[in-house]
């Protein structure tokens, strides 16, 4: 999912922001139990954003207007159309604090609960942080440690000894240049948009020839 703007450079994985989302989801309304939540590209014609300054992640999304998709199931302590805008509420305004340029929650009513649902982890199991940066030697080695001082970034992650990916890529009439990919994972305290392009700015300061940057954020610890 597109963190930001086109010029942000930044993207988190939908599992990672589900977290926060369904976080917010219970502490705003008890007796709701969240089933299904997606995030997608927003309906209707898309609004001219422009391209990301960067290379996106594999299988990633453009940056763009997004929409979030939920089932959920809730008990009769509330009037069920009271209980769907005030779950709307949370869940959008969860999305901004994110950086996700959500402006559709749709939800649908699953099922009628006779008493509360149990409370659900808040967060699924951590993932082991990445070993060395792998392929790429001390450069990788320098990307990594300039990430990781960023206030915020717990750790990196991405494929186990891949969580910088270095790159060269066309630059058209212009010469060639690298660019960089960092996995990460952010602090739930902090603002992942704001880590990320923190990381940015850090990462390309970190080399001599200042390569572009793309920032993946894959958990929130």
């Amino acid at each position: 999912m597109p963190l930001g703007g086109p010029r942000d450079g930044a993207w988190i994985a939908e599992r990672a922001a589900a977290v926060p989302l369904r976080r917010a989801a219970a502490r705003a309304v008890p007796g709701v139990r969240l089933d299904g939540l997606r995030i997608g590209p927003a309906e209707g014609p898309r609004e001219a954003v422009g391209e990301p300054v960067v290379p996106a992640p594999p299988s990633a999304l453009p940056p763009g207007p997004l929409r979030l998709a939920a089932e959920f199931a809730a008990t009769a302590s509330r009037p069920l159309p009271v209980t769907a805008s005030l779950l709307r509420t949370a869940l959008a305004e969860a999305a901004e604090r994110i950086g996700l340029a959500v402006i559709q929650v749709d939800l649908r009513v699953t099922e009628l609960l006779d008493t509360e649902p149990p409370a659900r982890p808040g967060a699924p199991a951590r993932e082991p942080a990445s070993g060395p940066p792998g392929p790429g030697g001390p450069e990788a080695g320098r990307i990594a440690a300039a990430a990781l001082a960023v206030p915020g970034v717990t750790r990196l992650t991405g494929t186990p000894g891949r969580p910088v990916h270095l790159s060269e890529h066309p630059g058209g009439a212009a010469l060639p240049h690298r660019h960089a990919r960092v996995d990460l994972a952010v602090r739930s305290d902090h603002h992942p948009l704001e880590v990320a392009r923190a990381v940015r700015t850090a990462v390309a300061a970190s080399l001599p020839d200042r390569p572009t940057v793309t920032v993946l954020v894959t958990a929130l610890d």
